[in-house]
């Protein structure tokens, strides 16, 4: 689950990580008001979740308050495309107004997993308000990384490790260590995957501060915090995937024709992976779990159905705790109920997979069998085309 940046600022305050002074509203006229309490000069940023903002006009500088209601009136209502919400955009409902400052240096700093090491690991680099991914595919050794124990912290002198190596010194060391141990902190406290900060910025007063903050949390450990939880903009979520999280379906929408349902993440990675070497595009990840039931199959068909771009379902299931029985009975009920508007080829392996087989081939429905999951990719990219 993600958050915008209001919201993971005032997350990351609770740690200790020094912000400039601001406030979030849905209002322009509000604007107004926060920016005469900042000084006047203030910087107006959307709200979405996505980067790339100022790019795209998301993050403007205003010199007045009359001025940042303005910019902000043009702003709240607009659909913004950037790199990282697809041509489609967001559309902006919230903005946050903030002091303007004089910077006198960017930096990035962030903590994620390192999935090779199963560590915790602070990141950062000289290059703020860059793309951590464009920076580090341009030159590896500029990224800085720090592998942190997870019940022991943040020690002191890895944060002054890093501080020193981003050309931090005298009285900016100490500030950055306290900010580097409570962006941690807020990490682990809160179950995040990421936390970042992009950019960090040394002020010309020698204010070290969070200019930008992203956050973004594991959902398996949501019901541990319920008030993150209570944060999550659904606005911001494709409507299928909200969709999907009702009925406890792993969903994310994709760019392709073949819509995909299978059982098991990495199952469904092959399924997707065979697709593509079959010619094709997977239009979704559809993890329906091993555990499912026929109503869970029924309405993870009809998801798939209500995604206007799948011209051919896939439905690729290995029956080990997961029934064959029950994921036929589950589509059987869902095209019946729905109607069948594309090809659907089904490969079962597994529990009870012949009944499964008779159960499709007795409910007369056009449905193509696969013999293999290489068949059934080549059929349904067939199929989609």
């Amino acid at each position: 689950m993600k958050v915008h940046e209001y919201q993971a600022k005032s997350l990351l305050a609770r740690y200790g990580v020094a912000l400039p002074r601001g406030e979030s509203t849905d209002r322009a006229p509000e604007v107004r008001r926060i920016a005469e309490s900042l000084g006047g000069r203030v910087v107006v940023k959307a709200q979405i979740h996505a980067g790339g903002r100022g790019k795209a006009g998301g993050v403007v500088v205003a010199s007045n308050a009359r001025e940042a209601e303005e910019r902000a009136k043009k702003m709240i209502g607009q659909t913004l495309v950037t790199p990282q919400t697809g041509p489609a955009g967001r559309v902006v409902r919230r903005v946050l107004v903030e002091e303007a400052l004089g910077i006198a240096r960017e930096f990035y700093l962030g903590v994620t997993l390192d999935r090779a090491r199963g560590l915790p690991v602070l990141m950062a680099s000289r290059s703020g308000g860059m793309e951590i991914e464009e920076v580090a595919g341009k030159d590896p050794t500029a990224i800085l990384r720090e592998t942190v124990d997870p019940g022991l912290g943040l020690f002191p002198f890895q944060g002054r490790k890093i501080a020193y190596a981003l050309g931090l010194e005298g009285e900016s060391v100490p500030k950055a260590v306290v900010l580097m141990q409570g962006l941690f902190r807020a990490f682990i406290e809160t179950d995040a995957t990421l936390a970042e900060i992009n950019p960090l910025c040394l002020t010309d007063s020698g204010q070290l501060l969070a200019l930008d903050a992203k956050m973004s949390f594991d959902d398996n450990a949501l019901a541990r915090h319920p008030e993150i939880r209570a944060l999550r903009d659904l606005e911001e979520e494709d409507p299928l995937e909200v969709e999907a999280s009702k009925f406890g379906l792993n969903y994310i929408k994709l760019g392709g024709t073949v819509g995909c349902m299978v059982n098991g993440a990495g199952l469904a990675m092959a399924t997707m992976d065979l697709v593509q070497l079959a010619g094709g595009e997977p239009a979704n990840f559809l993890d329906v779990g091993g555990g499912a039931n026929e109503e869970q199959v029924r309405n993870a068909f009809r998801i798939l159905l209500l995604d206007k771009g799948v011209r051919a379902v896939l439905i690729n299931i290995f029956g080990g705790i997961m029934r064959c029985d029950v994921i036929a009975n589950g589509v059987v009920a869902a095209v019946r109920q729905m109607g069948l508007s594309v090809p659907v080829v089904v490969r079962l392996e597994g529990t009870n997979v012949d009944q499964g087989k008779k159960i499709l081939k007795g409910s007369g429905l056009p449905i193509t069998p696969a013999d293999s999951l290489a068949d059934a990719a080549r059929k349904a990219v067939e199929a989609a085309r």
